[in-house]
C-alpha cells in the first residue's frame, strides 16, 4: 500500500496555475470559494475534506497505467477538448434491455440517475430517451466462456448510437443492464465510449454484488449455443436488484465517462471521482466527486455556482419518510436508497459550510 502524497506547491501550481492569465481568473472566484478550493492543498491533514490517493497493489489504475497529471492549466489549453453550446447542452441517457423488474421501481431508478447528473453536471440539460429491446439495436452477442452470462458487442452498440443521436445532444449514454464484450480477444468490458463523437455505452451488469459468486442468477447453461439473431434470450433476462450500493455505483460511473467528454483525464492528483479504476473494489474506494482539481476544470467549461451545486447534490441525497410514504400510497413511489451514500454526505456538509449562497 502505498500514499500518493503531492508538495503544496505542486497542487497548487496544478489547481491554480503559474500562468498570469489563469491565476487571474482564478481570482475571479470568492473568497469562500477559494477558501474550498484550497483545501485540497492540505489533504489528509486534520480539517479537511480531501484526502490523498492510496495506491492498494499494483494491479491499481496508477501503476498499471502510467499517465502524465492533468493540471488545471493543461486541461484549459488542451485544443481538442469539447465544451457545450447553445446547439449542443444536452445529455441524453438511455437504458437497453432490461433493467430490472418493469415497473415503478425501474422508472425511479433511472428517474434518479438523471436527477443526479442534472445537478452534478448542473447548467447542463439532462434527458431520458425511450428505453429501447435488444433486438432493436440488432447488435451481436455472446455467451462468456467464463462467467456464462449474456454479452454484447460495443462497436455494434456505438453504430447503433450514432444513427439515433438527437442534434442538440452533447453526449449520449445507453446503459445496459447487460455485460458487454470490445471484441472476441477480449474477456469484457465495463464501457466504451467515442469521445469524436460524443457518445457511449455502459454496462451496470457486474455491479452486482453476486456478479462473481458461483450463484450469479444471470448464468445460463453450458450446453446453451445461441444463433446470432435469436435475440429471445434477453426476453426477461436477470438484471442485479436495485440497491443503494448499485445506485451510487451506478452514479460513480456515469459521471465519470461523462467527465471524460468534458476532456477531463484520470486525476492523479487527489482522492476523486476521476480517478481510473482496474477493478471494482478500487472503483469502490473512489469518493463521489470531485477533488478541487477537477472541480475547477469542470466549472470552468459548465459555469456552475459551486455552493448551489454542492447544495443540491445534498438535496439529492435526502428523502423525506414522510413525503416518500405519501407518494407510494399515491403512485406507488419508492423512497430513495441512499444508505450507501452516507460518506458522501458528510463530506459534502464540509462543503457547503464553506460557502453559504
Amino acid at each position: 500500500m502505498k500514499v500518493i502524497h503531492h508538495s503544496v506547491e505542486t497542487l497548487q501550481t496544478a489547481l491554480v496555475s503559474n500562468r498570469q492569465d489563469l491565476a487571474k481568473l482564478y481570482r475571479k472566484y470568492t473568497r469562500e470559494e477559494r477558501q474550498l478550493l484550497e483545501g485540497g492543498l492540505r489533504a489528509g491533514q486534520p480539517g479537511s475534506q480531501f484526502q490523498p490517493i492510496t495506491v492498494h497493489s499494483d494491479s491499481d489504475w496508477i501503476p498499471a497505467h502510467p499517465e502524465e497529471p492533468q493540471s488545471f492549466e493543461s486541461f484549459y489549453s488542451n485544443p481538442h477538448r469539447k465544451n457545450p453550446d447553445a446547439s449542443h447542452n444536452t445529455i441524453y441517457i438511455q437504458t437497453i434491455g432490461s433493467f430490472g423488474k418493469p415497473g415503478a421501481e425501474t422508472d425511479q431508478y433511472v428517474g434518479w440517475l438523471r436527477e443526479y447528473c442534472q445537478v452534478f453536471f448542473s447548467g447542463l440539460t439532462v434527458k431520458l430517451l425511450p428505453a429501447v429491446t435488444v433486438a432493436e439495436t440488432r447488435c451481436a452477442f455472446r455467451v462468456n466462456n467464463d462467467s456464462q452470462n449474456l454479452q454484447i458487442l460495443t462497436s455494434d452498440f456505438l453504430q447503433f448510437l450514432w444513427n439515433k443521436k438527437p442534434k442538440d445532444a452533447f453526449w449520449l449514454i445507453y446503459i445496459p443492464m447487460i455485460d458487454l464484450y470490445p471484441r472476441e480477444s477480449w474477456n469484457f468490458v465495463f464501457g466504451q465510449a467515442s469521445l469524436s463523437k460524443g457518445m457511449g455505452v455502459f454496462s451496470f451488469a457486474r455491479y452486482d454484488d453476486d456478479f462473481y459468486s458461483k450463484t450469479y442468477a444471470g448464468k445460463l447453461k453450458k450446453s446453451l449455443h445461441p444463433k446470432q439473431g435469436d435475440y429471445s434470450l434477453f426476453d426477461g433476462y436477470y438484471t442485479p436488484p436495485i440497491t443503494s450500493t448499485l445506485l451510487l455505483r451506478s452514479c460513480k460511473t456515469l459521471t465519470h465517462e461523462i467527465g471524460h467528454i468534458f476532456g477531463l483525464k484520470h486525476c492523479q492528483w487527489l482522492n476523486c471521482v476521476m480517478q481510473g479504476s482496474n477493478h471494482l473494489e478500487e472503483s469502490d474506494r473512489r469518493p463521489l466527486d470531485l477533488c478541487p482539481i477537477c472541480l475547477r476544470k469542470l466549472q470552468t467549461v459548465v459555469g456552475f455556482h459551486i455552493g448551489e451545486r454542492y447544495k443540491a447534490l445534498l438535496e439529492w441525497t435526502e428523502e423525506d419518510p414522510t413525503q416518500s410514504v405519501k407518494e407510494a400510497s399515491a403512485v406507488q413511489a419508492f423512497p430513495k436508497p441512499t444508505e450507501a451514500f452516507q460518506t458522501s454526505v458528510k463530506s459534502m456538509l464540509i462543503c457547503t459550510s464553506f460557502i453559504k449562497n
